[in-house]
């Protein structure tokens, strides 16, 4: 940045848009940081609570104040322009966000690594999950408008919601009428592991805090077993697999 810049009304035209930029990665912070001081102060539940109605008004405003300077209508509180596109754009841009999703997580792990280096780098990406997965299923809860305790019906549907549902190949099959069988059958990452020659990412100690407790978030009737997870061996047709029961 040139010295000469001294306030904002010295950027030229370019300056002010990287600003812009970054006040949306300022937001976002902001945003996430006062969920999780809520969380830290009140507890996961009272603060997923102010979350609905903060996030709720929280989008009108942003929505409409970007609409009207951008110039998109809104139509059922969604911007226009993509209701719009095409099928084929709008399932292209929303597998884009998931890999962006999927690129971010590594991105973040890879910076833990280099500086602090791989056991710290793990420490910090199961304590995520543990925050995240609980999250996600809370955000697909509201979206698909499930009820408290929906059961295993209702936690084979929200898996088919998550992210991961949309950048990798998963599966599900029935084993008992109180249990399924969640299987991971094509992983973005281990698929580009398996294609540079090394070994699968030992990812087990993620897994179990991650699909644990997104079954719980779902119903905290719902138990979770690891049948297998790197670094366990596992057959050619899955990576990971989970049995849910309740």
């Amino acid at each position: 940045m040139d010295k000469n810049i001294n306030s904002q009304n010295d950027l030229n035209h370019k300056e002010t848009a990287k600003l812009i930029i970054d006040y949306f990665h300022r937001l976002m912070m902001h945003y996430a940081m006062w969920y999780a001081e809520v969380q830290h102060q009140f507890g996961r539940e009272k603060a997923q609570k102010v979350m609905n109605d903060a996030l709720s008004k929280s989008y009108h405003i942003q929505m409409k104040r970007l609409g009207q300077t951008l110039g998109f209508e809104m139509e059922d509180e969604i911007p226009k322009p993509m209701l719009d596109l095409p099928k084929e754009k709008l399932l292209e841009l929303k597998e884009k966000v998931a890999v962006n999703w999927l690129a971010n997580d590594g991105v973040w792990f890879q910076a833990v690594e280099f500086t602090r280096g791989m056991n710290d780098a793990k420490r910090c990406n199961d304590s995520c999950w543990g925050q995240f997965s609980p999250f996600e299923a809370w955000s697909i809860k509201r979206f698909l408008d499930l009820p408290e305790n929906s059961g295993l019906e209702g936690l084979k549907k929200a898996l088919n919601f998550r992210l991961y549902a949309t950048v990798n190949e998963q599966s599900i099959s029935e084993e008992t009428p109180n249990s399924f069988v969640f299987q991971m059958n094509n992983c973005r990452v281990q698929n580009a592991r398996k294609r540079k020659g090394l070994d699968d990412y030992p990812c087990k100690s993620g897994g179990l805090v991650e699909y644990t407790s997104f079954a719980e978030a779902i119903d905290p009737r719902i138990k979770t077993e690891c049948i297998g997870c790197p670094p366990d061996d596992h057959p050619d047709e899955w990576f990971c697999a989970w049995r849910f029961i309740i």
